[in-house]
């Protein structure tokens, strides 16, 4: 497959992936307030736990700042406030304005309105100065960046030396049978229910050709790797139908 990643087609090859900033953010808005529901019904529940493990992955002691990168609804920012050393303050970063009121709505609802803060902005030009996170994480999101190159350094630049980052991504599954059960499901199924639920057919579309568009997960860490990052482990969950990027930003930096 050539071309720009961001425009591929899915599998069919009927979907543009164009993956302009408004133009994202104005199909992530439209099905903000289904959003939570459709992830939790779709995944079976699953993406709950697969937060939970991305936090656990990143480390960072109690009291620490963590910078949630395409925080959307803000589950991964508020997940980071849980579990055995919760965060201190984390920000949470997205440019969907209608995700973020619904994210702002949930932090309000948990009383962690004093330590998660969100805010609209842009994935490549992080609002916050070099050296002062101490963690970061990405849900589900760094597909729908249009440069995830420079995403990633620009979260090595707020990152401290020693400071980790964990993604959590879609895959696709290598088990043939698995593979094969799984994207007819994705392609065929998901966009269906997800239209339905959502009365919005281009969110779901997207979502499998934005997945079958995305970089495998060599190189994504391959990407890792050369923006800065050392230390990078990934972890296939769900047989592949996510996977778990760690990385850490080396002492030194």
């Amino acid at each position: 497959m050539t071309g720009d990643p961001a425009r591929r087609a899915g599998g069919d090859g009927a979907v543009p992936l164009d993956k302009t900033p408004g133009r994202i953010a104005g199909m992530f808005d439209a099905i903000a307030h289904r959003y939570d529901g459709l992830n939790h019904v779709l995944s079976a529940g699953l993406d709950r736990r697969w937060r939970r493990q991305a936090v656990a992955a990143v480390g960072a002691p109690a009291g620490a700042r963590v910078i949630d990168v395409c925080t959307g609804t803000a589950d991964l920012a508020i997940a980071a406030c849980g579990g055995d050393a919760p965060a201190g303050a984390v920000l949470g970063v997205d440019f969907a304005g209608a995700m973020l009121d619904v994210g702002l709505r949930k932090v309000r609802a948990s009383g962690l309105g004093g330590r998660v803060r969100l805010v609209r902005g842009d994935a490549c030009r992080l609002p916050c100065g070099p050296a002062t996170m101490d963690a970061a994480t990405i849900g589900f999101g760094i597909r729908n960046v249009v440069d995830p190159a420079q995403a990633v350094r620009e979260i090595a630049r707020v990152l401290k030396p020693g400071g980790r980052l964990a993604i959590l991504e879609f895959g696709e599954p290598r088990l043939p049978l698995i593979r094969g059960a799984y994207l007819w499901y994705f392609r065929h199924v998901l966009p269906r229910v997800g239209r339905w639920l959502s009365r919005h057919a281009e969110a779901y579309a997207y979502l499998p050709a934005s997945v079958h568009a995305f970089l495998g997960p060599d190189a994504l860490a391959a990407v890792l790797r050369e923006c800065g990052f050392g230390d990078v482990r990934v972890d296939r969950l769900a047989l592949g139908i996510v996977y778990l990027y760690v990385a850490r930003k080396p002492m030194s930096a």
